[in-house]
């Protein structure tokens, strides 16, 4: 299956080109731009922005693999990271994590049958102050308890 950017992304490509000397060190911008088209970074989309780049697609595969925010898989449209790091460990992460795993019914890097939701066990997100917490996409919940994040769940739609 071919991946190919949007003629949208790839004028968002253009722009973000133009701010490096060389195109490697675009890989990471054209990573998310690629999986918020995508949903996820395959094989294809890795070749793909490493064919833009003139790099080596193994090189793009080694910041995909580096880096957790980079999906290998399809995730829910609702991708719920529950820190379970010794701050939100010591303040009720594994609880939180059991509670939202339970509820979901899906293992750690799991998706449920709709789609809807997928499960990730992270290690930190820096909150440890705040702890703990939660990252729903790109939005963070803090302070929480295990009562608190079931009820983000339930609010999503």
């Amino acid at each position: 299956m071919e991946f190919k950017f949007t003629e949208e992304n790839l004028q968002k490509i253009n722009r973000v080109l133009e701010k490096y000397p060389i195109k490697q060190p675009a890989v990471m911008p054209l990573l998310y731009l690629a999986q918020e088209q995508n949903g996820w970074i395959s094989v294809e989309v890795m070749q793909e922005i490493a064919n833009i780049l003139e790099m080596d697609a193994e090189d793009v595969l080694g910041v995909v693999t580096f880096y957790t925010m980079f999906h290998q898989k399809p995730m829910g449209k609702h991708h719920i990271q529950v820190c379970t790091n010794v701050s939100c460990m010591l303040r009720g992460g594994y609880e939180i994590y059991n509670s939202v795993r339970e509820k979901l019914g899906i293992e750690n890097g799991g998706v449920t049958q709709d789609s809807k939701f997928s499960l990730e066990e992270v290690e930190c997100m820096g909150s440890c102050g705040t702890a703990p917490m939660i990252a729903v996409n790109e939005d963070f919940f803090e302070n929480l308890s295990k009562d608190k994040a079931l009820q983000i769940l339930d609010s999503l739609t």
